[in-house]
């Protein structure tokens, strides 16, 4: 080491560290840093995940747990496939199998996938690799195959998924069947495959945003049709896994019926509802309308027991019972459709609520989506109350954090099922998606001029959500958006240095490039490049900022077709260079470190508001 300051002289080391030996080599370390623990059924984020009603699903649990445990004498398929409509209690089945797999000794390896849950359970990016840790934990000898796999191969863990199976999971588990006299035993339950969202790969020198949430369907049916068909016997003559399907083979009305009475017994006795409540036929209306979804009769108790509510439990129920739908379909949602759209009627402005729970499913996974960064962004003025008013009653299809949670924690929604009505064209309640678009760039405007402008000062969180709106949103794309809203070129400015300074480099990228294609330039980008423009003019009757202005303009002269380009690349050269400004100034000058970065922003501004005006000419 000495050898490296032969000689040096005149110089300081700050924060100087010596690191003795190697960063840990130990495969399963390497291993369980690319997991999904979230994914798991006992983990914190599936804390209230459903689970089957003491005594109900018992058949179906029953079944499933003996051919884990025994197998099956007439078929020797070592898979089943359970499938079934959305809201017929699958996840709660597979969950309580799992656990009570786990609390009799035989071996779980499980993944819960779920499309509004974390990152890691949305994605297949972490599933081998959930697995194989699993697997690690089970026996000693599978656990050292393993281990050697990854110290074999070590840049495994960048492979895709088919090719991580073999390697971590596959060969690991012929290798020990091989080698052992005794069977393997135990069970990989994976629930929730067609939440798994398919990947988007997005190329960093592309200014296209993400796109907003969206699934096509060919009906309003699960499983999915690409699931139906891999698992179909006519497409495959040597079928591997055995259809379970919870909604034929399984009649659930007796144990909707069990968990109705139950509930209901138990909201009698805690509201003090007159002893005959609830009457044996409204409990047999409710099973008839639930068509075999166990979602259903949950959602049906979660509006009764919303303490948010003002009517008691009795009125509330027969409410829904004369609200929900008459006319015949062979969609058995239906009626939980109806449901959904009488629990939106009871918010104070339907419409407004449902753009609400749309943006906030879009926003759920975005930086810093806390419920009250959330509420900031959504509410038409900070202390107006919206959020309160617009979701109140609507805490049967949202769960809304406790007030310790409010400020760290976001929202949450209790079944998919939800956006699947949303989402579909119906006379119950108007599609809300078209909408979206308005709602977040009018909001997006008044929060940047709220920012800009007001005395009123925003939670540090909050700055960072603000500054990756458009990454998450479909403002950046949408043509069309509106807004009563006039962005001046200060608040511009404003939020040009709020995405710098949180190195939203993304969402700047956006701003700046898009209005250059020709083919985006209407709608919402071209808007804020309008007032980006006018920002030259405003800038060049103030004498610092049209220095710097003067600067950038002077390396952009050319009249070179590229000189555009050159602006742009220019433009996001400069953000960068303002981030290592900041970083590199001293602590004793933190005025200076701002003032500079409004400055770098100015000359950026005007760089590309003077490359777009000549392109345009």
């Amino acid at each position: 080491m000495a050898g490296n300051f032969n000689s040096a002289h005149d110089f300081r080391i700050d924060n100087f560290q010596v690191f003795h030996g190697h960063p840990s080599g130990n495969p399963l370390e390497k291993l369980e840093a690319v997991m999904a623990p979230e994914a798991l059924d006992d983990s914190a984020e599936r804390c209230d995940a459903p689970k089957c009603h003491p005594e109900t699903r018992v058949a179906v649990q029953d079944d499933l747990y003996s051919w884990i445990e025994h197998g099956d004498p007439v078929s020797s398929k070592n898979m089943k496939w359970v499938t079934g409509p959305a809201g017929t209690g699958k996840t709660a089945v597979m969950g309580s199998v799992t656990e009570r797999c786990k609390e009799n000794g035989i071996p779980v390896a499980c993944f819960f996938f779920s499309s509004t849950g974390s990152i890691g359970r949305r994605t297949k990016v972490a599933f081998v690799t959930t697995i194989a840790h699993q697997l690690a934990q089970h026996r000693q000898d599978l656990k050292d195959a393993i281990a050697a796999a990854i110290g074999a191969d070590t840049v495994v863990f960048k492979k895709n998924l088919r090719v991580q199976m073999e390697t971590l999971i596959l060969a690991p588990l012929r290798a020990v069947a091989g080698a052992s006299d005794t069977a393997l035993r135990g069970v990989i339950v994976i629930d929730g495959v067609d939440e798994c969202q398919v990947e988007q790969v997005r190329d960093d020198n592309t200014t296209v945003p993400r796109a907003k949430p969206q699934r096509e369907k060919e009906d309003d049916h699960r499983p999915e049709r690409v699931f139906r068909e891999f698992f179909d016997p006519e497409n495959h003559p040597t079928s591997f896994a055995e259809k379970l399907d919870l909604n034929v083979q399984y009649n659930a009305d007796s144990d909707i019926a069990l968990f109705l009475k139950v509930q209901l017994d138990r909201i009698r006795r805690c509201y003090r509802c007159p002893p005959s409540w609830a009457p044996p036929r409204t409990i047999k209306t409710l099973v008839e309308k639930a068509s075999g979804q166990f979602i259903y009769a949950a959602t049906v108790i979660r509006v009764l027991n919303d303490t948010s509510r003002r009517e008691p439990p009795t009125t509330l129920l027969e409410a829904i019972i004369s609200s929900v739908n008459e006319t015949e379909s062979s969609n058995p949602l239906e009626q939980l459709y109806a449901l959904y759209a009488h629990i939106l009627e009871s918010s104070p402005d339907p419409p407004l609520a449902q753009l609400w729970i749309y943006a906030i499913y879009m926003a759920n996974h975005a930086k810093n989506a806390y419920a009250s960064n959330l509420d900031l962004f959504l509410q038409m003025y900070p202390e107006s109350g919206e959020a309160d008013r617009l979701l109140g009653n609507l805490h049967s299809l949202i769960r809304v954090p406790t007030p310790d949670e409010y400020a760290t924690t976001g929202y949450k929604f209790y079944h998919k099922s939800l956006f699947d009505f949303l989402e579909r064209p119906n006379a119950l309640v108007r599609t809300v998606l078209d909408e979206v678009p308005n709602l977040v760039w009018d909001r997006f405007l008044r929060a940047c001029a709220r920012g800009c402008n007001d005395p009123y000062q925003f939670p540090e969180t909050f700055l960072g959500f603000l500054a990756d709106v458009p990454n998450w949103s479909p403002i950046s794309f949408a043509e069309g958006a509106k807004s009563e809203i006039v962005l001046t070129p200060a608040v511009a400015d404003w939020w040009v240095s709020l995405a710098m300074e949180h190195q939203a480099v993304f969402s700047l990228c956006t701003i700046f490039q898009l209005p250059h294609d020709e083919e985006k330039r209407d709608g919402a980008t071209e808007l804020f490049m309008d007032l980006v423009r006018k920002a030259v003019d405003t800038e060049k009757t103030d004498s610092e900022a049209g220095a710097a202005g003067t600067d950038a303009e002077s390396s952009t002269s050319s009249t070179k077709p590229e000189t555009k380009r050159r602006a742009e690349k220019r433009a996001l050269s400069m953000g960068a260079a303002g981030t290592d400004a900041e970083s590199s100034t001293s602590p004793s000058e933190p005025e200076t470190k701002r003032r500079r970065a409004e400055k770098t922003v100015s000359a950026a501004v005007g760089t590309a508001g003077e490359s777009s005006t000549s392109a345009s000419v």
